[in-house]
């Protein structure tokens, strides 16, 4: 009766609409769900703008770790940079001379000047004691006495400043100068820090292990600081995006294993890593092919890394519960 039935139908509405009611009354009795490969770009950009002068990558290409991407024009950077290791060593320098003291020249010469003021006190001494005795016995005169009395003593005061002299040039700076010249030391190797980090974010390199998915400018182009330059996508960062209903949201729990059916692959397993708190009203217009329930839940599920490569954000897919 069902095939003079659909016979006499054919008959009326002709072989299309047959089809399509054929199609209709299959059943469906394995539970699928539509999704997409879905991936987490990692945009590269430098914090300093200027001009692309290199790009060493093309779009579509495999980049291992390490490996150099693009170079902005960096003359002013390595200007700074030799501006700074120079003032480095001016402060380097500078605080070492603190640190000697006087040069060995000048220490020679206060030695030698010290020398030649004990001579002459030592002399001073023996002629005051001369004429001391003489003084005793009133030979001398008391004025000629005074005068080898006062002699002596300028000569003793004189080796005695000698030696102090002698003495701070042995110890170098003050130690307000020398804390002041370590401080200035200090922030001239914090301006060449900044200077080195100023030129490596100039020349960016991968990470990981990437595909180049995509890049936004070319050479010559003047790129503003922080504007991405190229996007790249690792293989872990590839995931099966998918949407269930309210029903099968309230089965499904992370780690739990699905099934990932795509055209031109064999099925493979994939483990949901998210579930979506947030319900959406309908899910892509492009994968709603069958007219699902408008309250869906996004889940996320991550497949085998090795399989990266292969995947393609955007790409349809069915997902599978396993049992």
């Amino acid at each position: 009766m069902k095939n003079s039935f659909r016979n006499a139908l054919a008959k009326r509405l002709g072989p299309v609409v047959l089809l399509l009611l054929g199609a209709g009354c299959q059943r469906h009795d394995e539970q699928k769900w539509q999704g997409y490969f879905e991936g987490e770009f990692v945009y590269v950009a430098s914090p300093l703008g200027g001009q692309l002068e290199t790009l060493s990558v093309t779009r579509g290409a495999e980049v291992a770790p390490g490996a150099p991407l693009f170079t902005l024009e960096h003359a002013a950077e390595l200007a700074a940079q030799r501006q700074a290791v120079e003032r480095v060593v001016a402060a380097e320098a500078r605080l070492a001379d603190l640190q000697k003291g006087a040069r060995p020249s000048e220490i020679a010469a206060l030695e030698a000047r010290l020398a030649q003021a004990r001579s002459a006190a030592e002399l001073a001494r023996l002629e005051r004691e001369r004429l001391s005795s003489l003084h005793r016995t009133q030979v001398i005169a008391e004025n000629d006495f005074d005068r080898a009395r006062l002699a002596h003593e300028q000569a003793e005061r004189l080796v005695q400043e000698l030696s102090a002299h002698l003495e701070t040039a042995r110890l170098g700076g003050r130690a307000d100068a020398i804390v002041a010249a370590e401080a200035e030391v200090a922030a001239a190797r914090a301006a060449r820090e900044q200077a080195d980090w100023s030129v490596t974010q100039k020349s960016r390199t991968a990470a990981q292990a990437a595909r180049v998915y995509d890049t936004f400018f070319r050479p010559g182009e003047f790129v503003p600081a922080g504007q991405p330059v190229l996007a790249l996508l690792p293989p872990e960062n590839l995931k099966v995006r998918f949407f269930v209903s309210e029903a099968d949201y309230a089965a499904l729990r992370p780690g739990q294993t699905v099934r990932v059916q795509w055209t031109g692959h064999a099925p493979t397993e994939a483990r949901i890593a998210y579930l979506s708190p947030k319900p959406e009203y309908t899910p892509p217009v492009l994968y709603n092919r069958e007219g699902r329930a408008k309250l869906v839940f996004m889940i996320e599920a991550e497949v085998d890394r090795a399989l990266g490569a292969q995947l393609h954000p955007g790409q349809p897919v069915d997902v599978y519960p396993v049992r």
